[in-house]
């Protein structure tokens, strides 16, 4: 009904009711379509009638030190906001910083609302993944406690894919296809010797096997795909593995294989931790995960002198703007709007959520989502999905990923090198 009010006040030429100001952050590891989410909610509170749309300069961290952009000063033009939806990482910069909660440090959230009331904020949106979704939370929860009317929405973001109770993220469809298609290019490229080699490609995914499982999307008419997938939500054996590639090199000569970064063995050590590796901790006590894919080529070299490589696909997964998903897309920008909308109409403390109306014709529309379902939980990839020996993907896994990566969104161009935007200071 909203809607149709708002239609109809502009067919009539009705100047439309102003809303409070608005304020926006990223945080969390950028995606190639996080930036479309911006612009999602970017232009719909415009269009809703917002007075004001402020950006976090990295994130909330920016906002405590009170870093933040009038956006209607970032994008004066069409093109402004096309270049945005194209441009790869975080526009407005991220943050990894874990709110603390309100009993422990009541200080922080008296210091953020401070900040909020000045700017005269009624609508606070922050797009980002698990860790960003307890900051909304925690927001949420302070905001109730003292009475204050500010409303705070999540908008998904994610390529780990792993959010609780939406279908899929935005991010994911983009990161999918990128890895289907390098990894076919890799798949082709390992075929150019007539030599024994095994080549193994390293896909992000701490606990949840989702970006891994895409490289089946390798699997064409003029394409094998890899001969061997693996996820972290089965245990690794690392004697089967060898087993497998030596087994398999009986038959054929080159081999490619995918594997999360965060496969464990059987008692929960990860892969990558027996390398040399520098350990690092985010806010999160999250350690960067690396090195799985060059450890199991290295002791597939050492212990049966086969030639291999190790393929590390790491932040590339996650910018690769010049082959996004239009669909992927479209769904980050719905996303932002969404937002806004269920905000206006007065929700607060929810996330919004993509859910899959169709499957074939594939339709998805938004929903929203109590933020306590979603917060520190994961989205695993379900066991019935992957194989029974645990080295593959099934159909259903297929069906399901297939339709998020269709479809492209052409790149602006300048000297042969794709076009993007950038904050101005």
């Amino acid at each position: 009904m909203a809607v149709l009010q708002d239609y109809l006040q502009l067919a009539m030429g009705v100047k439309m009711k102003t809303i409070g100001n608005v304020i926006v952050g990223q945080s969390g590891g950028p995606t190639a379509v996080i930036n479309s989410s911006l612009a999602g909610v970017y232009e719909t509170a415009k269009k809703k009638g917002a007075v004001k749309v402020f950006g976090m300069v990295n994130g909330i961290q920016g906002l405590l030190e009170e870093n933040y952009v009038d956006l209607e000063e970032q994008f004066t033009s069409n093109l402004d906001i096309e270049l945005l939806k194209r441009t790869p990482s975080s526009f407005l910069g991220s943050c990894r910083y874990k709110l603390p909660n309100p009993w422990d440090k009541a200080e922080v959230y008296e210091k953020l609302f401070e900040i909020l009331n000045k700017l005269e904020v009624e609508y606070f949106f922050y797009i980002g993944g698990n860790d960003s979704m307890d900051t909304i939370k925690k927001l949420s929860e302070y905001a109730a406690s003292i009475h204050s009317s500010i409303r705070f929405m999540g908008v998904p973001k994610t390529i780990d894919n792993d959010l609780e109770g939406t279908d899929h993220t935005p991010g994911f469809g983009s990161a999918a296809k990128f890895i289907g298609a390098v990894m076919k290019e890799t798949i082709v490229d390992s075929l150019v010797y007539d030599l024994k080699s095994v080549t193994i490609v390293e896909i992000m995914g701490r606990n949840a096997g989702w970006l891994t499982g895409a490289a089946a999307l390798s699997k064409t008419k003029e394409c094998a795909g890899p001969d061997f997938i693996y996820l972290p939500e089965v245990p690794f054996s690392i004697d089967d593995f060898n087993s497998k590639v030596i087994e398999l090199q009986k038959k054929k000569k080159s081999i490619v294989v995918a594997v999360s970064e965060g496969i464990c063995l059987k008692d929960g050590q990860l892969v990558c931790e027996l390398s040399d590796r520098v350990e690092y901790q985010d806010q999160f006590g999250h350690c960067m995960l690396s090195g799985a894919a060059k450890y199991l080529a290295n002791q597939l070299s050492a212990k049966y002198g086969i030639k291999t490589r190790s393929i590390e696909l790491n932040t590339l997964q996650r910018s690769a703007s010049h082959l996004t998903s239009l669909v992927d897309i479209t769904e980050a920008y719905n996303a932002g709007g969404a937002a806004v909308n269920a905000a206006i109409l007065g929700e607060t403390g929810k996330m919004v959520i993509l859910k899959r109306a169709s499957l074939a014709p594939y339709v998805c529309v938004t929903d929203t989502y109590d933020i306590q379902k979603i917060a520190n939980l994961e989205k695993k990839v379900p066991r019935k999905w992957i194989n029974e020996e645990g080295t593959y993907v099934t159909e259903e896994f297929m069906d399901y990923i297939k339709p998020l990566i269709q479809g492209e969104l052409v790149p602006f161009m300048a000297d042969g090198i794709p076009m993007h935007i950038t904050m101005k200071r």
